[in-house]
């Protein structure tokens, strides 16, 4: 699996010859202006909720790839109406077979409406499996014991939790679910782009090493292999 950082949430994963890009938030965040949007390439494009730091860029990439959506019924539906490809309409607990393996929609807490303020159904994170190994989205979620259950019932390889507070968890329990996750690599999301959630980088690390995690802070732009 090759994971690249677009910055806040948004990732592009490469894995099993498809192209997968969440959660597109990029010409809004400062952080990410050298970012060329209109050469990131996508199959799938996986959607955990309809925030607008979350969605910014679907529309764009969406009908410029033609990539189908992966999310939840209702945002989805609302992008749907835009002209975009919506096959795989989920729900928390439904499983979507794909070309590179399976995704499971799971639990997020966290709240959810699209950009013009409709009803945006509940927030989730994805659970995939592939041949290459198995990866949990976590979305933007405060710390839920749903994270147990997971990692009892999926041999996680990473784990892409938010980390920033505020919106969602901060380190402290991010580092819980990691354990209930099972994980030991951990990247972090959802810091830095604004005031609220901005982190100390040090203060984290010190914390992740002191728990035995391998935390990840990726350079926008950055690319690894996982």
């Amino acid at each position: 699996m090759e994971l690249t950082y677009y910055g806040h949430s948004c990732f592009g994963l490469h894995v099993g010859g498809s192209r997968l890009l969440f959660d597109p938030f990029i010409r809004p965040n400062a952080l990410a202006k050298d970012v060329q949007v209109d050469q990131i390439e996508a199959d799938f494009i996986l959607l955990s909720h309809g925030h607008f730091d979350h969605v910014s860029e679907v529309e764009e990439i969406g009908k410029r790839t033609n990539a189908p959506l992966v999310g939840m019924f209702e945002v989805l539906s609302w992008f749907e109406q835009k002209g975009l490809q919506a096959p795989y309409k989920m729900n928390i607990g439904g499983r979507a077979q794909l070309p590179f393996g399976t995704v499971k929609m799971v639990p997020a807490v966290h709240s959810s409406s699209m950009p013009d303020g409709s009803y945006g159904g509940v927030a989730g994170g994805f659970v995939l499996e592939t041949n290459e190994g198995n990866l949990y989205f976590a979305g933007d979620t405060a710390l839920t014991y749903e994270m147990k259950l997971i990692g009892e019932r999926t041999k996680l390889d990473v784990a892409l939790l938010p980390i920033g507070d505020n919106f969602t968890m901060g380190i402290d329990d991010a580092l819980q679910a990691a354990q209930w996750l099972g994980v030991k690599r951990v990247v972090g999301m959802h810091y830095d782009t604004f005031p609220p959630i901005k982190l100390d980088h040090e203060a984290a690390q010190r914390k992740a090493q002191q728990a035995g995690v391998e935390l990840l802070l990726l350079s926008i732009g950055q690319t690894i292999n996982l």
